[in-house]
């Protein structure tokens, strides 16, 4: 079931990824006291009350090193150029909020409670009004009293009551979390129950992913039909493949009605993290010319941590040099790079001139069904037995580790639960062997497996 969205915006400084990682308690988005900093879309989980949602870092505002727009023209930049710097940061801005606006279930527009009202917040406040969506106006860094009294002007906007709170010190942020789930879609109404196998084509903007969905949907298959996605104006394909229906989730764009400014996507991972959490496989598009980014080893670990099932997609592979070596050490450097996603299928392919373009769908669809492979509880046991057999788990004295039997309890992705004397005294490298066994006895091919460990009295 696809977790809602909650996207933060605002102007640059105002502590929007300082809230991040205090939401999803850890360190990831980069945190300093200068405009801008955040230069990529940063997304993760957060859980409040029992719910799960996505949380976006909507930060990516990319200003000349050593400038503080905040702070005025620096000496190496005339009246003339700061001005021009600042229209940039303003445009950039805007053009964040439109695409927060277009993919989040629920926007937190964050302003300054130190600074006070800007000519920035009102221009926000305006693309927010016309665009009906769920919002709730935060007035972060209000540290004192007088500050949450001052708070007061933010109401200008339009927008509500401003929720004055603290990231840094944590006021009224359990407050803003309790409003945050009121106005969150209900679990049942995110999507539907749907058991056909839906593929995501994500990626960084000009990989090649609408040039490889049009390759897809050209081949002779029959589309069923055109129906609407959870996100905002997309449109998932239907498609009969071996008399099997697959929806194909579009995130290139190429299907969707243009209402944001040509090349936002630059900036945006919104509609890719939707995608991902939607999808069961998703093909991960990479450009074989440009090779492997920190964008795509950020989108890569999202699937990881969304628990999908993975395709990596070398495309653009016309335009490399190749001799007979170039395959296999290009697979060896992406999966130097991409350790955490060893079981991850390869395929390289030209989109443009239809190079193995017609086995991308049997691969995803090879994936999704080792996705939904069930190992009978007998067959697990033994291979557990095998497996501890051969190598004993570490243990400290008097902390001996003790096997005492698996079960598979669930599908989708596949998970395992195994029963020992003490959970806590597994030492993760145990637990990646234990992996490494399934994998090799049970394939599970581009597929990440869930492994829980319980000490025997915590079964219920």
């Amino acid at each position: 079931m696809a977790k809602p969205i909650v996207a933060i915006v605002g102007r640059p400084n105002v502590g929007k990824s300082t809230f991040f990682n205090r939401m999803i308690g850890e360190t990831v988005a980069i945190v300093q006291d200068e405009p801008g900093t955040t230069r990529d879309r940063i997304y993760g989980e957060t859980e409040w009350s029992g719910r799960t949602f996505t949380l976006v870092d909507t930060g990516g505002v990319e200003v000349s090193p050593g400038t503080d727009p905040n702070a005025g023209p620096v000496a190496a930049l005339t009246a003339e150029d700061s001005q021009m710097l600042l229209d940039e940061i303003t445009r950039h801005t805007r053009e964040q909020a439109a695409v927060a606006i277009e993919e989040a279930d629920l926007i937190l527009f964050m302003v300054d409670a130190k600074s006070g009202l800007t000519a920035t917040d009102q221009e926000l406040a305006e693309i927010m009004r016309r665009s009906n969506k769920p919002l709730i106006l935060v007035a972060n860094k209000a540290d004192s009293e007088e500050r949450r009294q001052n708070a007061v002007e933010f109401y200008q906007l339009g927008l509500g009551d401003p929720v004055a709170i603290s990231t840094h010190h944590g006021i009224n942020t359990g407050d803003l979390l309790d409003m945050i789930l009121a106005q969150l879609p209900a679990s049942e109404e995110q999507e539907e129950e749907d058991n056909r196998v839906k593929i995501a084509i994500v990626g960084r903007p000009n990989v090649g992913k609408s040039r490889l969905l049009n390759a897809i949907l050209g081949q002779e298959r029959v589309i069923v039909s055109d129906v609407p996605g959870t996100t905002r104006d997309a449109i998932d394909t239907v498609l009969e493949w071996n008399d099997e229906q697959v929806v194909i989730i579009d995130t290139a764009g190429i299907r969707r009605r243009g209402r944001i400014e040509r090349g936002v996507e630059h900036y945006s991972v919104i509609r890719t993290v939707r995608a991902i959490n939607r999808a069961d496989v998703v093909l991960l598009v990479i450009d074989a010319h440009e090779g492997l980014t920190a964008q795509d080893a950020h989108i890569a670990g999202y699937v990881l941590e969304a628990n999908k099932s993975i395709v990596l997609v070398i495309n653009k592979w016309d335009m490399v040099e190749k001799d007979d070596e170039t395959m296999r050490e290009y697979t060896a450097q992406i999966q130097e790079e991409l350790q955490f996603l060893s079981y991850a299928p390869m395929i390289f392919i030209s989109a443009k001139y239809g190079q193995r373009v017609t086995k991308v769908l049997p691969i995803a669809m090879h994936v999704a069904q080792e996705r939904r492979k069930r190992v009978p509880t007998a067959l697990l046991n033994k291979l557990l037995k095998d497996a501890v057999s051969e190598h004993q788990p570490p243990s400290k004295p008097g902390k001996w580790v003790k096997f005492y039997y698996a079960t598979q309890a669930d599908i989708n992705p596949p998970t395992f639960v195994f029963f020992v004397n003490e959970a806590e005294a597994v030492h993760f490298s145990y637990k990646r062997y234990l992996e490494n066994r399934l994998r090799q006895v049970f394939g599970y091919e581009g597929t990440p497996l869930k492994m829980e460990f319980r000490t025997r009295h915590e079964e219920k």
